[in-house]
C-alpha cells in the first residue's frame, strides 16, 4: 500500500511543492547568515581626534596623522581629512554597535566610514543615509524607509572598518543618520545619529 501511494502522482507534486519551498525558504531567509561572520578590515581616514588637530595644529610627531602645517584643517585646501558629523551606532533588530562617522577628504569630496562595527551579517543589507530620526528600541526598526535617504551601497562586510563614498550633491544637512538596512524585510539592524564635529 505504501508503495502504491509513494508512486502517485499527487504525492510526487507534494514533494516537489515541499522542496521548491523548502529551496526557497533558504534563499529568503539564508539562515547561514546568521552563524557566519564577514569581516571586513580598510584602510580608514587618518584624522585627528583632538581639539588641536580638529584646528589643523596638530604636532607633527603625533603618531599616525599626517602634519598640516599652518593650514586650517577645514579649508579648501586642507591637505588632511576631517570629520564633519559622528555618531555611535544603537542596535535595532540585531545588536550594534561601532561608529559612523562623515569625513571629508583633502579633495572635497564626502564619505561615510564605518568604524570598529559590530553587528549580525544578514540577507541583503544595505548602507543608508537617512533624514529619518534615530529611536531606540522596536519604535526605530522601520522608519528608514518612510523619509528621504540616500543609499551608499551593499554592506561590505557586518564586522570590521569600512568605507563608502557619498554621491556628489547629497544634502548632508538633511541626511543626518545611518542605518544598516536589511532591505528584504525593511528593518534596521541597527542605526547612527551623525553629529556635527566641533
Amino acid at each position: 500500500m505504501s508503495r502504491r501511494l509513494f508512486r502517485a502522482p499527487l504525492t510526487w507534486v507534494a514533494v516537489a511543492v515541499l522542496g521548491v519551498g523548502a529551496a526557497f525558504g533558504l534563499y529568503w531567509f539564508q539562515p547561514w547568515k546568521v552563524v557566519t561572520d564577514n569581516q571586513v578590515d580598510e584602510q580608514l581616514s587618518a584624522v585627528g581626534t583632538t581639539p588641536a588637530e580638529a584646528s589643523g595644529t596638530t604636532p607633527t610627531d603625533a603618531p599616525g596623522v599626517t602634519p598640516t602645517g599652518a593650514t586650517p584643517a577645514g579649508s579648501p585646501t586642507s591637505t588632511r581629512p576631517v570629520v564633519v558629523s559622528r555618531g555611535e551606532f544603537v542596535s535595532h533588530e540585531h545588536d550594534t554597535s561601532g561608529t559612523a562617522r562623515i569625513v571629508r577628504t583633502a579633495d572635497g569630496r564626502h564619505r561615510l566610514e564605518l568604524v570598529g562595527l559590530d553587528t549580525s551579517n544578514g540577507p541583503d543589507l544595505r548602507v543608508w543615509l537617512s533624514d529619518q530620526q534615530v529611536r531606540t528600541g522596536r519604535a526605530g526598526w522601520h522608519v528608514f524607509d518612510d523619509g528621504r535617504r540616500a543609499e551608499l551601497g551593499r554592506l561590505k562586510g557586518n564586522r570590521g572598518d569600512q568605507a563608502y563614498a557619498v554621491p556628489p550633491g547629497t544634502d548632508l544637512a538633511e541626511l543626518t543618520s545611518v542605518t544598516i538596512w536589511c532591505q528584504r524585510f525593511a528593518v534596521s539592524f541597527g542605526a547612527a545619529s551623525l553629529v556635527p564635529a566641533g
